[in-house]
C-alpha cells in the first residue's frame, strides 16, 4: 500500500507539473529553435561589456553609497522598533499588549518589502526615504519577533536576583536580561542586514533610489553595458558587506 501511494503521489507531480506546462503555455523547446539561441547569446554578449567610465563609475558609486545607506539604516530603526515591540510580544507587559503586539508584528513582515516600498512611494515620494522606511517596517517584523523568542527563552533568574536586590524593572532589564541577550540580538541584526543589503538593490525598481534604480533604467533603456557594471557593483557590495558582517559576528558575537 505504501509503494502504491509513493506511485500515486510520483503521477500525481508529474500530471500536476505537465497541466501547468501547457496552463501557461511554456514552449521549452521554444527556446533552441530558430534563431532564439543565436538572439540570447547576442543578448548575453552586449552584458560582457560593462561600461567603465569616468562619469558612469562616479554615477554607481553614488547609488552604492545611497543602497548600503538605505540597508543600514533600516535595519537600524528595525532593530529599535522590533526591540521595542519585543517586550511586550514576550509577555512582559502583561497577555492583553501580548497579543496586540504579536498581531502587529506578523503584520508588518507579512507584508513584502517590495509591497512596501510601493506603499512608502507613494507615502513619502520617489527617492531612498521610501526604500528605508519599506526595510524598517517589514525587517520590524521578522526582528521583533526573533527578538521576543530569545527574551521568552533567556534565564530570567539574573533579573530575578537584580528585582530582589531592589532594582527597578528597566535595571533588571538593562543588567540582568540584556547581557545575556546581547549576542543573539547582534547575530539577528547582522544577519538582517546581509538581507536587506540584497534588498535594497531590488527596491530601486519601484523607485526607492540606490543601485536597482538604475539598473531598471537602464534596462528600460536597453543599456546592455551600463546595466552590466550596475550588476557587477552590486555584487561587490553585497560580497563586501557579507565578509563584514562575518568578520563582525566572529568578532563580537562568537568572543
Amino acid at each position: 500500500m505504501r509503494r502504491l501511494g509513493n506511485t500515486v503521489l510520483v503521477l500525481a507531480i508529474l500530471l500536476a507539473v505537465g497541466g501547468s506546462f501547457v496552463y501557461l503555455g511554456i514552449d521549452l523547446l521554444g527556446l533552441a529553435s530558430g534563431d532564439s539561441l543565436e538572439q540570447m547569446l547576442s543578448y548575453a554578449q552586449r552584458f560582457m561589456s560593462p561600461d567603465l567610465s569616468a562619469a558612469h563609475l562616479r554615477a554607481i558609486g553614488h547609488g552604492a553609497l545611497e543602497t548600503l545607506a538605505m540597508s543600514a539604516l533600516g535595519t537600524l530603526l528595525a532593530a529599535v522598533l522590533g526591540l521595542f515591540l519585543a517586550l511586550p510580544a514576550a509577555g512582559r507587559l502583561g497577555w492583553p499588549l501580548q497579543g496586540i503586539t504579536r498581531l502587529l508584528l506578523n503584520a508588518l513582515r507579512a507584508i513584502p518589502e517590495l509591497v512596501w516600498a510601493v506603499l512608502m512611494v507613494l507615502a513619502a515620494g520617489l527617492g531612498p526615504n521610501a526604500g528605508t522606511l519599506a526595510l524598517a517596517l517589514h525587517t520590524a517584523g521578522v526582528l521583533g519577533r526573533l527578538f521576543a523568542e530569545a527574551l521568552e527563552n533567556t534565564p530570567p533568574e539574573p533579573a530575578a536576583a537584580i528585582r530582589l536586590q531592589g532594582g527597578s524593572a528597566w535595571m533588571a532589564f538593562c543588567y540582568g536580561t540584556l547581557p545575556n541577550l546581547w549576542p543573539q540580538l547582534l547575530a539577528y541584526t547582522l544577519y538582517r542586514w546581509e538581507n536587506n543589503i540584497r534588498m535594497a538593490a531590488i527596491l530601486g525598481f519601484v523607485g526607492a533610489g540606490g543601485l536597482g534604480q538604475m539598473l531598471y533604467v537602464s534596462l528600460s533603456l536597453f543599456q546592455e553595458a551600463q546595466a552590466s557594471t550596475v550588476i557587477l557593483c552590486m555584487l561587490l557590495l553585497v560580497l563586501a558587506v557579507d565578509a563584514l558582517s562575518g568578520w563582525t559576528r566572529q568578532r563580537w558575537v562568537r568572543h
